[in-house]
Parts: C-alpha cells; structure tokens; sequence
C-alpha cells in the first residue's frame, strides 16, 4: 500500500512582511549606488520613498534589481534581510568629507531646485531674478559644520526647506521685500548640530525658511494613525 504523503506549498519570501532591518538595508544600497553615480538625485528620493512604504520584501526587490551587488559588477542583489544599516543621518553625522555635488542654483524668469540625498558646500549660493528657487535640505549632507547660503533675489523669491534637527539663522537685507522662517520650529539638537546661516539680498522679493519633517519620518506617522 502506498500511502500519499501531503505536501506543503512553502510560503512565498516575496509576500513575507519586511522588517525595519530589510528597509534600511535596500535605502543604505541606494545611497551606494548614488554615491556611485548610478542613481540621480530624482531616481534616488522616488526609490528611497517607495523603501519607506514598502511592507513586503518582495515590494523592495526591483527596488535594487538593475543595480550590481557591493563589490561586484554584474551580479544582482540578494533579496533584503539580515544587514542593518542607518536611517537618513542625523544632526552631526549629516557633516561629511565629500565633495559637494552642486555649488549654486540661478533662476530667471524660470525655477530651479535642489532636494534629495545632495552634498551642501560650505559657501552656496542662490540667485533669483524673477524666478523661483527651492533648496530642499531635509536629506542634505554638508562639508562644514557652519554653512552659509547666500541668497539674492530680484521680484523674486527662495525657499528653503530645512529638517528640525539643524540651527538656522537668518541674518538677510531686505529692501521691499522679506527674510523669515515661515513655519515650524527646530526639534532639540546637539552641539554638534550643523548650523546654517542664511544670507544676502532681497529687493522686492522673498527669502523665507519653513522647518518640514522628513518624508519617511511623515509616512512612518501617517502609518502609526
């Protein structure tokens, strides 16, 4: 007699729910690859958002797919789990030894932005002139620990987007126009804490400054609820 033995479909690993560890592993190899120049400051905050809204592994895989393994060229990399990794820096450790992947930003008649995982010079400079520019710095890194933005705007305006764990200080002139954080108030930070001084020249234009969370800190809340 042949007894039939049942057999049990294992489950699927992509359908498994994905840890804080499995995420933090995808975003630290994203940030690898746009160190590398792999990635683009736009493709690097898309993915490192749909990291943080991720609830299975098998959502954090393609994430990854089209990158090479640390180390390797071709090779693709394993499915997430296992290897921890930090969040988005804080405080402190957002000043690094790096090269700054971008000095100034000019806009005419027109807009300019800077956002995402970018390096901030310690002197950057900022010019609108019937136009609009944006610096967002929730997931900046910065080569100095005093940094200065110098700001100059025409009938125009600049807005900068800070998280709450830096010092901001404003020190603009403006003629006809305005200098002034719009929003928002700074969490307690370190000694060690980056500190950025906004400067410069706003005639018949604005210049102001809003304290915003950080994307993952807003979807981990709206999770939380």
């Amino acid at each position: 007699m042949v007894e039939t033995m049942s057999e049990t479909t294992p489950p699927d690993p992509g359908r498994m729910r994905a840890s804080d560890a499995d995420r933090d592993a995808v975003a630290h190899r994203l940030q690898e690859a746009f160190a590398e120049g792999r990635l683009d400051p736009d493709e690097h905050t898309e993915r490192l958002d749909a990291v943080y809204r991720a609830k299975t592994v098998g959502e954090l895989v393609p994430l990854t797919e089209d990158l090479p393994a640390v180390g390797h060229s071709t090779a693709p990399v394993p499915a997430p789990g296992g290897f921890r990794s930090p969040r988005p820096v804080y405080g402190g450790d957002r000043i690094v030894d790096q090269a700054p992947t971008s000095r100034s930003a000019i806009a005419v008649m027109g807009g300019a932005d800077r956002s995402g995982s970018w390096v901030v010079p310690e002197n950057y400079f900022a010019f609108a002139l019937m136009g609009g520019v944006e610096l967002d710095l929730r997931e900046a890194r910065f080569t100095a620990r005093e940094t200065t933005i110098w700001t100059h705007t025409v009938m125009g305006g600049i807005g900068i987007i800070v998280p709450d764990d830096v010092q901001v200080r404003v020190h603009g002139l403006p003629i006809m126009g305005g200098f002034g954080v719009e929003e928002g108030t700074p969490s307690v930070v370190g000694p060690e804490a980056p500190v950025i001084h906004i400067r410069g020249l706003a005639v018949m234009g604005g210049v102001g400054v809003e304290y915003r969370k950080r994307k993952h800190e807003k979807k981990n809340r709206e999770v939380e609820e």
